[in-house]
């Protein structure tokens, strides 16, 4: 077990001091210190002890690395909340409800500030210790599910003892288990026989097509597209929908396969990782709308960065972390403060959103990756 997986575990188990000594241990590889996960949860674990000074410095860490983490989002918030800065925590908890709009943590902590957001009130809420209600969730302790399995295994046991086992079969027989892995019901999106039947535009002179597909072509890319959005896979869903949406395609088709993309939750770099979905520099090159939308993970150093007004810009040089080989030259904007604290002088990994304007590629920042720059 790896010393994040240790930590993990520890906090869990609402053991905070031991995730401290853990994780600032200097026996730790030092890949960890510059991880995302190793700050927050360091963050989380000092949050937690009361420790609100090393808690704040461990979030701004992280933040630097990944800025639209909710969990991160949620944590900074409340740490504005306890220092009665509400009008920053109402700032942080309303970009959380921008990415996740069904956030409990954040919907519950606007409500209480809402009704209970003076100072004085505020101040009655940390001395009592229910501002903890606006941490981030632990979970429940591994520990105390032992101590409920044991209970429960000593009362089936005795159940068992006491009734014959045909009645016991049969109640087990009777419980239905949730089937896992499902998202959205999208079964209204599912194409009609008529659309089917009619899956071409019958004119097409009114447009430019850069696909011209056929019935059976279109009702494959629609499948794909609703296929890979079951498997999490919002990538290549998104390239099937731009595929239907840049072709032939009649227009209720395109209608459906566009409302397939108002499902889509943003890619983080782990996610675009697990699901092996990063897509190369040189492929989008070649076909740019066909990558419309997508997340990408790309590498690289920035060059002519500019802040002006509420914007971040810059260059970004793909594939020249190594100070080899430049795969191109795109432009990166941030749009949401604050900006990334980004050096010109070391490589850097930015999660961003595709975006193309007269054919060219444009990068709409969602959050970069740069190792913490060592001490000498």
């Amino acid at each position: 077990m790896s010393p994040l997986e240790k930590a993990h575990s520890l906090l869990q188990r609402r053991k905070f001091s031991h995730v401290i000594s853990l994780l600032e241990s200097g026996n730790n590889p030092e890949f960890y210190r510059e991880s995302f996960d190793y700050f927050l949860t360091a963050g989380i674990a000092c949050l937690y002890l009361g420790d609100i000074g090393s808690a704040g410095a461990y979030f701004q860490r992280a933040r630097h690395i990944r800025m639209t983490d909710t969990t991160l989002l949620c944590a900074q918030a409340v740490l504005f909340l306890r220092r009665g800065y509400v009008d920053r925590a109402i700032s942080y908890y309303v970009d959380v409800l921008d990415y996740d709009p069904d956030n409990k943590l954040a919907l519950d902590a606007m409500e209480f500030i809402r009704a209970h957001g003076t100072y004085e009130e505020i101040c009655k809420t940390i001395d009592s210790g229910e501002i903890e209600r606006f941490y981030p969730p632990l979970g429940i302790n591994p520990d105390v599910i032992k101590r409920i399995a044991l209970s429960v295994l000593a009362g089936v046991v005795l159940a068992f003892l006491i009734f014959n086992f045909g009645n016991f079969s049969r109640s087990i027989r009777g419980i239905r288990l949730p089937v896992s892995g499902q998202r959205v019901d999208l079964s209204s999106l599912f194409l009609s026989v008529d659309e089917l039947g009619n899956a071409r535009s019958k004119d097409l002179s009114g447009g430019v097509y850069k696909y011209i597909l056929t019935d059976s072509q279109i009702k494959k890319s629609y499948d794909l597209a609703m296929k890979h959005f079951q498997n999490y896979r919002e990538n290549a869903s998104q390239i099937e929908i731009n595929r239907i949406l840049n072709s032939n395609a009649s227009d209720a088709i395109k209608a459906k396969a566009n409302m397939i993309s108002t499902y889509f939750k943003e890619a983080t770099f782990d996610s675009l990782a697990d699901y092996n979905d990063n897509i190369e520099y040189a492929d989008v090159a070649k076909e740019p709308e066909l990558y419309l939308g997508c997340m990408v993970a790309w590498s690289g150093r920035v060059s002519n960065a500019v802040t002006e007004g509420t914007s971040y810009r810059c260059d970004l040089l793909v594939g020249y972390e190594n100070m080899e080989r430049v795969e191109g030259f795109v432009p990166l904007f941030f749009e949401v403060a604050p900006y990334p604290a980004i050096d010109g002088e070391r490589p850097v990994k930015v999660l961003a959103k595709i975006q193309v304007e007269n054919g060219k590629i444009l990068l709409r920042g969602r959050a970069v990756y740069q190792p913490v720059k060592r001490e000498s």
